[in-house]
């Protein structure tokens, strides 16, 4: 059956890009929402905008999301995965600026907020979206597609000129408690000198070594280091988690990622939907074919108190 929280859950912190004070509030929502967020200092025209790939309006330093009278809200991509990755099927997201908080760089504040809420069923069955065939994009040397596949799994590939961050590769079939032990905690990352080049233009005001993963020249200037030796790769997976999300149900295939990102999983998805005989809809008989079911998952709470 569909999800949503049992309660409200609520966090506050900065916009990595904005550098202003940022609270998110995340409610439960009836059957059929899907994720719809609510710009709280927006008046005069509608402040609704449903999460939906087809929404999205830039992609070029996070997902950005916007309506037809011009109101976005941007850096949704941690908060996408963590609700998926908690299996939540329906929720409202009020924010009252046009920017997520960074947070930590991860989803992990945000799972954590949303473990302490609990889910509950509702009276809907969940569907999702089976891929029937093959869908691939290729941008330069960017390449991302969907396969079929028994279970929603991610394969993914990186390759970065500083040697601190280098070639990684990772599979993992998102189900049971995968999501949750492994990637949650995954930092956004970037180098030192694009926090500068960013600066120089507007971007990354609120960019710090609480919030990212930081390298230059081969060396990682966060004092605590990384969290998994393979960091890097994790939060692509991390962020590929949320932007799929934005097809408005769960996938049951496999998602193959080569130097991609945002802007690639976007134009995948808007190239699955254009396909109608790639992929359909169907009634999830087994949750964990596509997302966690805490009755399979020992302690899920524990991650609150981390």
């Amino acid at each position: 059956m569909q999800r949503t929280l049992a309660r409200k859950a609520r966090l506050s912190g900065i916009g990595v890009h904005s550098g202003q004070p940022a609270t998110v509030t995340i409610l439960p929502a009836p059957c059929d929402t899907g994720v719809r967020f609510i710009r709280l200092d927006v008046a005069n025209c509608d402040n609704l905008i449903d999460a939906r790939f087809d929404g999205v309006t830039d992609t070029a330093l996070c997902t950005c999301i916007g309506n037809d009278d011009g109101v976005k809200v941007s850096t949704i991509e941690h908060l996408m995965a963590a609700l998926a990755g908690c299996g939540i099927d329906n929720a409202l997201v009020e924010v009252d600026g046009p920017e997520v908080p960074i947070m930590d760089g991860s989803s992990k504040p945000f799972l954590a907020a949303l473990l302490t809420a609990g889910t509950v069923e509702q009276d809907e069955p969940l569907r999702a979206i089976r891929i029937l065939k093959p869908v691939t994009v290729h941008l330069d040397d960017k390449t991302a597609e969907l396969l079929p596949a028994a279970h929603f799994e991610i394969e993914y590939d990186i390759d970065f000129s500083d040697s601190a961050i280098g070639k990684q590769r990772r599979v993992e079939r998102f189900t049971g408690d995968a999501f949750i032990r492994d990637y949650a905690d995954s930092r956004t990352f970037c180098t030192l000198g694009d926090v500068e080049a960013l600066r120089k233009v507007g971007f990354a005001r609120g960019g710090t070594l609480q919030n990212a993963i930081v390298v230059d020249k081969g060396r990682v200037l966060n004092r605590e280091g990384l969290r998994h030796r393979d960091e890097f790769v994790r939060h692509k997976m991390l962020d590929a988690v949320g932007d799929l999300a934005l097809a408005g149900v769960p996938i049951i295939g496999r998602y193959r990622g080569v130097r991609a990102g945002h802007d690639m999983t976007n134009r995948l998805l808007r190239a699955l939907f254009a396909d109608p005989t790639a992929w359909r809809y169907e009634e999830v008989t087994d949750r964990g074919l596509v997302a966690p079911d805490y009755r399979t998952i020992e302690s899920p709470p524990s991650l609150a108190c981390a």
